[in-house]
């Protein structure tokens, strides 16, 4: 009776709810449709966005296909062509008498092997007992006839144009370093340089020009032939800089100046014989007081201009 005392009263049971409605009974999601893919890429035009269609045949149809069919577009495409060819032709007629260089003509001057490019360095360093120096001819295979001289990878004689550059540029680029290792160096220096190098060689091309022009030396050599051998000239001031620059005291410095100069020297004046005394001088039709005259004028112009002129521009060269 204690125990039942202290229980109390039971708790009524819990009755949990009952649904007044049915529940609907669960359906299948509706089957997903298969739709084309989007095209998310900016770069890829859609179907039918661009003009392009697939059934056509290409991109020139659509909506810029009738372009170049156009009768106004071909009259435009007429009168440009037209007048570039007017252009091209003006500049050949009024500038082709001084710089008769075709790009054909050009390439054959960088016409050049890695054999060419040791031999012809160790022929302007060590002139002396070079021989032949006559440059070799180019003759058809059909007729025999002369067509004008060989390219510089036959012909060892033959001026170039890619050991000029090449010595022109590293000019450049030797003289910014040695003023950067001398604590003079300036963004200025560059500019400078070049332009100052560029006049001494336009300046030593038209005083050769004007010689021979007044000396009535007329031969087929080009204008290139001259601004190739103008450019040998700064392989020995490369050399004299890097000898004054790298080796302690003026003497070797001015020893090599010497020799390059006199290399140099040597060198132009053996191989611009065929410019200043062709071959067709001495044949000539003409007395032979007056050739022998124009030879001592040619032979006097040749010396000053091979050792007078380059020693004046070497050493302008070497001291900027």
């Amino acid at each position: 009776m204690f125990q039942q005392s202290h229980r109390g009263p039971s708790s009524p049971p819990l009755h949990h709810p009952i649904p007044q409605h049915p529940i609907p009974p669960m359906r299948s999601p509706p089957p997903v449709q298969q739709t084309q893919p989007l095209n998310t890429n900016p770069y890829v035009p859609r179907s039918g966005a661009s003009g392009y269609d697939e059934g056509t045949g290409g991109a020139g149809e659509g909506r810029y296909g009738n372009l170049f069919n156009d009768t106004t577009a071909q009259v435009g495409l007429q009168v440009g062509r037209n007048a570039m060819l007017a252009g091209q032709e003006y500049v050949e007629q009024n500038f082709g008498k001084y710089f008769s260089v075709s790009m054909p003509t050009l390439k054959s001057y960088f016409n050049v092997s890695n054999n060419y490019v040791l031999r012809k360095l160790f022929l302007v360093l060590f002139p002396w007992r070079h021989k032949p120096w006559a440059r070799q001819t180019k003759r058809s295979e059909v007729s025999g006839t002369v067509e004008g001289y060989m390219d510089p990878r036959d012909d060892i004689n033959a001026p170039d144009m890619y050991i000029p550059v090449m010595a022109f540029t590293t000019y450049i680029l030797l003289s910014s370093i040695l003023a950067g290792i001398h604590g003079v160096f300036h963004p200025e220096i560059l500019g400078y340089i070049a332009s100052m190098a560029f006049a001494i060689v336009i300046f030593e091309i038209l005083g050769l020009k004007l010689g021979c022009y007044l000396l009535s030396i007329s031969n087929e050599s080009q204008v290139m032939d001259l601004v190739a051998y103008s450019g040998y000239k700064f392989i020995g001031v490369i050399l004299t800089m890097m000898a004054g620059s790298f080796i302690p005291g003026l003497l070797i410095k001015y020893v090599v100046f010497l020799y390059t100069f006199s290399a140099n020297a040597f060198f132009l004046l053996r191989s611009l014989k065929y410019v200043v005394l062709p071959e067709s001088a001495v044949n000539a039709a003409t007395s032979m007081t007056t050739t022998q005259r124009q030879r001592q004028r040619r032979i006097q112009f040749l010396f000053m201009y091979s050792f007078l002129c380059q020693f004046v521009l070497m050493w302008l060269l070497v001291k900027s």
